[in-house]
């Protein structure tokens, strides 16, 4: 008798979980991703292989948004300040690269830095990093005097 249960019931879940099953890609947000990584026709690359790293139709036009940014971010900070006078160097030289060197696969070479799309999104970060420090002002003494040996290793 119990089997007999047991067996209905097995039936039953089987019934029941076929049929109200809804598709498993009718996701909103599976649906978006495919959107992004639609290439057009005529493009050169048709994916970066990289998991959620789409590829960039307008590699150019990107980096030299960005790279304006940064460099005014920089604008904000001491002349003297080592951050900046590191990352203006090589910001002024990448984009002076993106703005002389046509071809994608060559600025990817003279880069060196991976695929565009990673120099982008690599590119993306710093601006980020950029604006912080001057949101924190980080070249501006501490407000009060770190404890002596705050910077010593190893403890002692």
């Amino acid at each position: 008798l119990e089997m007999s249960s047991l067996g209905n019931r097995l039936l039953s879940f089987r019934s029941l979980s076929t049929s109200s099953r809804l598709p498993m890609y009718n996701n909103p947000y599976i649906a978006r991703f495919k959107e992004r990584s639609l290439v057009s026709d005529g493009h050169h690359k048709k994916s970066t292989g990289l998991t959620g790293l789409f590829v960039n139709e307008h590699p150019h036009r990107s980096l030299s948004v960005v790279y304006s940014r940064i460099l005014k971010a920089l604008g904000q900070m001491p002349k003297d300040y080592a951050y900046r006078t590191f990352t203006e160097q090589i910001v002024k030289r990448r984009l002076a690269l993106v703005q002389t060197e046509t071809n994608i696969q060559e600025l990817e070479q003279k880069i060196g830095m991976g695929q565009i799309e990673e120099v982008i999104e690599q590119a993306e970060y710093e601006l980020e990093a950029c604006r912080s420090i001057v949101e924190s002002k980080a070249w501006e003494p501490l407000v009060e005097e770190a404890p002596k040996n705050q910077w010593t290793w190893p403890i002692a």
